[in-house]
């Protein structure tokens, strides 16, 4: 009969992912993990067999949290303009400082090499300019595709943000996302 676990393979998972937003995705290594969680190398290698496989299970639930994440703030806030703002400072939340900024494009670049987070990738943007176009059913002469333009802001000033962090992220992409948004439902 097996043993029972001392820590559930979401835990494991979840020391696994902060081990990779500090040390960067070549910074987890079996050794580390069993540091981090205090479980044995052997016994993670059983559980994950390899360390792709690890590194690819931490981000698919980092991606199934993202999700939740999106869906639960669209659910909680109203369907209006100003609060297609706020669902993207809400997910905003996590990047805090530039170094947890540019540790996370660490990892999106491992989303970004392999295809099924990709899709994962594909599928949040559906995702997330569905809830945020929803903001904008009641507001005449938007484009179309508002929620799409109002994401690609949104990712575009986040970069430019992080060349110059002087003021906290949620300032800058409220005064940036409002100044856009005054742009294109204009009339």
């Amino acid at each position: 009969m097996p043993r029972p676990k001392t820590q559930t393979d979401e835990s494991v998972l979840d020391a696994a992912l902060m081990l990779m937003q500090t040390s960067g995705p070549d910074g987890l290594t079996f050794a580390s993990l069993a540091s981090a969680t205090g479980l044995s190398a052997a016994t993670l290698v059983q559980r994950f067999g390899n360390k792709t496989v690890l590194k690819s299970a931490a981000l698919h639930q980092a991606w199934d949290r993202l999700d939740e994440a999106t869906a639960t703030t669209a659910e909680r806030l109203p369907q209006t303009p100003g609060a297609a703002i706020d669902l993207l400072i809400a997910l905003s939340g996590d990047y805090g400082d530039i170094e947890t900024y540019a540790e996370g494009l660490l990892l999106l670049r491992e989303d970004l090499r392999d295809p099924a987070l990709r899709q994962r990738g594909t599928a949040w943007k559906t995702a997330l300019t569905g809830h945020l176009d929803a903001c904008f059913t009641n507001t005449p002469d938007t484009p179309p595709n508002i929620g799409e333009l109002l994401a690609t802001h949104w990712q575009g000033a986040l970069l430019w943000w992080s060349f110059d962090p002087q003021h906290p992220v949620e300032a800058y992409l409220r005064d940036s996302l409002t100044a856009y948004l005054a742009l294109l439902i204009r009339t």
